[in-house]
């Protein structure tokens, strides 16, 4: 019995960021000194991101420095003063707007993956939601079979707080499921609207998690039934899971009084790069690796991947385009790679390895196999 991805569903919002504007108007806030200005300028220059998206219409507004077309400022949560000064709302009111504005995107993508799938709402048996950015209940599990009119009898699990890695363990999860109900047909839903928590860089740390992190959702179907692989698929061969020697303070994610707190520190991709090896080769072993679908944490963090495993230039392609086209999105990001991979030119039997970091410092790892869809 193989358990498979059979579709992956993408969703961003419509709002824009282009990064050298949303660079200027960080660069130019009231209160910061030289050094910061000087800092926020070298963190986005080398960012290697192009554009991003966000839920926040009046902060791509006011970094476009004009109005988004169809935009409608939400009174309820404004994030930007008419002069382009940031403000700092509470955790609660951002929270708040994690209600509003996540479940639609959750809904998007998932539609869009049941849609490649050719499976339609009635047949889904287990959903697995992903996100870290947001919390409530009854939770985006729940909403995904109202929204989406799944059957109320759906068995739902919510994973939430871990990170960027996270759609890793989801789809573990998922693959579990399908082991113990070969019939199963589980959605797994990941969304995160990092943007939310936005505010005033005010050290190193704030600034890189500015100047990367975007808004973002994806979705997956997966399933053992072998009826159902009938366009390009993904088997789901195995999983890893590897805590790092250090990097518990370094990449952390907490609650504050106005909004969620990134801890990304410099270290991170230096630990990336010392660790990656001995990690991948105990996940590995003798297998062979086709292609690579490694998360985007940043330019720095694919760069020491690449020098750690000792990796072709263009190995991490696709891997870097996301990450121009959309930035860090947390746990959906993975799955916008493994999107594009599924979509693209692979060849039938090609291994892929999958590479995630999160919180801890944390690597979840997964080997699949593409299979081309039969004539």
């Amino acid at each position: 019995m193989t358990t498979r991805i059979l579709s992956i569903g993408t969703a961003v919002p419509a709002a824009r960021l282009r990064q050298h504007q949303v660079r200027d108007l960080f660069a130019g806030q009231p209160g910061n000194d030289r050094l910061t200005t000087r800092l926020i300028g070298a963190a986005f220059d080398a960012s290697a991101i192009e554009t991003r998206h966000t839920v926040l219409d009046d902060l791509a507004a006011a970094a476009a420095a004009t109005a988004v077309p169809g935009a409608e400022t939400d009174e309820r949560m404004p994030t930007v003063t008419d002069t382009g000064d940031l403000l700092a709302p509470s955790t609660g009111a951002r929270n708040d707007a994690y209600i509003r504005l996540a479940p639609p995107l959750f809904a998007e993508a998932a539609r869009n993956a049941l849609d490649a799938a050719s499976v339609g709402p009635s047949e889904v048996t287990h959903v697995v939601t992903v996100s870290c950015t947001g919390m409530f209940a009854p939770g985006p599990d729940y909403r995904l079979v109202r929204d989406l009119g799944l059957p109320t009898t759906v068995a739902r699990a919510h994973l939430g707080f871990m990170g960027c890695a996270a759609a890793v363990p989801a789809l573990r999860t998922a693959t579990q499921i399908c082991a113990a109900s070969p019939e199963a047909v589980v959605l797994v839903v990941c969304a995160e609207l990092c943007s939310l928590h936005v505010r005033t860089p005010s050290d190193a740390d704030e600034i890189v998690a500015a100047s990367v992190f975007a808004d973002g959702a994806a979705a997956a179907v997966v399933s053992a039934d072998a009826s159902r692989a009938v366009g390009a698929t993904f088997e789901l061969d195995r999983f890893a899971t590897v805590l790092t020697d250090e990097g518990e303070k370094d990449m952390a994610w907490t609650i504050g009084d106005t909004g969620f707190e990134m801890v990304l520190s410099a270290e991170v991709p230096r630990i990336i790069g010392r660790e990656i090896r001995g990690a991948v080769e105990t996940f590995l072993g003798d297998d062979g690796v086709d292609t690579w679908a490694v998360h985007p944490g940043g330019r720095s963090v694919l760069d020491r991947v690449e020098s750690g495993l000792g990796l072709p230039a263009d190995a991490l392609t696709v891997s870097r385009d996301v990450l121009r086209d959309y930035g860090n999105m947390s746990s959906a990001t993975i799955l916008f790679i493994l999107g594009a991979l599924l979509a693209g030119d692979l060849a039938d039997g090609d291994r892929v390895a999958t590479l995630a970091f999160g919180p801890g410092l944390t690597l979840e790892a997964a080997r699949l196999t593409f299979r081309r869809a039969e004539a």
